[in-house]
């Protein structure tokens, strides 16, 4: 075996889209509400697939009944919505599973909590070049999420699959340098929304549930291979700032995302399992 673990990094910073771009100079009807206003619009940040597609059918059928005022704001980035969602640009975020919070919280000093859970996407290795994952020899290039838990589930994944071998003992924490046998794969690290784009410069890639959506991959279709659904325990949640939980906005949003016109959207819109409702509150 080879134990020279081989790596390139190309980190590539992605930008905020729609009105993400716009997040500091945005209209005060679609900014989050002052001075404690529960009677203003709640203002939630969200990846545009799935969450904010799920996010607008809750404004669109579900809201108006339980006297909601939705707005929806877009971001096709994984630390924009955290950032605004802590200094009060907007009420609430809806894009992340706990081991990212955790690790954004403890590196950028916020101060964000999860609400409800609401769904899982499974990971997923997919290829442009490779029919199977077997086809990756030495030389072979795969490229991973670069923060780190999503890089953990990564290459756990890579792992279970025989890939690449793991220390002893290590699972979805992982790091590349935990990495004890690469088989000569180069394994390069991307900023997760950019390994979607960039999947035609790797042999496979290794994709989030949301930007496989955006991409127009179909998981049960196109994916080489899937994360396990079950016991998986990166539920997708709503989250607020820290002292923020009981506003009754944030717990009307919270049980729409928990009804079963929900499940039952989520279920016939992802009909091919890369969107999973996993209900139920998260734990802090």
């Amino acid at each position: 075996m080879r134990n020279t673990l081989k790596i390139s990094v190309a980190i590539a910073a992605a930008s905020a889209v729609a009105l993400g771009a716009s997040a500091c100079s945005a209209p005060s009807d679609t900014t989050a509400s002052d001075k404690g206003d529960k009677n203003a619009p709640l203002v939630v940040a969200a990846s545009p697939t799935p969450h904010g597609t799920i996010l607008d059918f809750v404004k669109n059928e579900l809201a108006e009944k339980e006297g909601l005022k939705l707005v929806v704001k877009p971001f096709n980035d994984y630390k924009i919505p955290n950032k605004v969602t802590d200094d009060g640009q907007v009420d609430a975020n809806f894009f992340q599973h706990k081991p990212f919070l955790d690790t954004f919280n403890k590196e950028n000093g916020t101060h964000i909590v999860p609400v409800q859970n609401v769904l899982i996407e499974p990971l997923g290795v997919y290829s442009k070049k490779i029919d199977k994952l077997s086809d990756l020899k030495s030389g072979s290039t795969v490229s991973v999420p670069n923060d780190p838990s999503n890089e953990g589930r990564a290459l756990k994944l890579l792992a279970d699959k025989g890939v690449i071998t793991l220390k002893p003992g290590v699972g979805s924490d992982a790091k590349l340098t935990d990495v004890k046998d690469d088989k000569g794969i180069k394994i390069t690290e991307l900023e997760a929304a950019q390994t979607a784009p960039r999947i035609d410069d790797v042999d496979a890639a290794i994709i989030n549930g949301n930007f496989a959506i955006g991409a127009h991959l179909k998981p049960s279709k196109d994916a080489l291979a899937l994360e396990k659904a079950k016991d998986n325990p990166y539920a997708n949640f709503l989250a607020v700032k820290k002292g923020n939980e009981s506003d009754p906005r944030i717990k009307k949003l919270a049980k729409l995302l928990n009804s079963p016109e929900v499940k039952k959207f989520i279920e016939d819109k992802y009909k091919d399992g890369s969107v999973i409702p996993a209900f139920g509150p998260a734990k802090s």
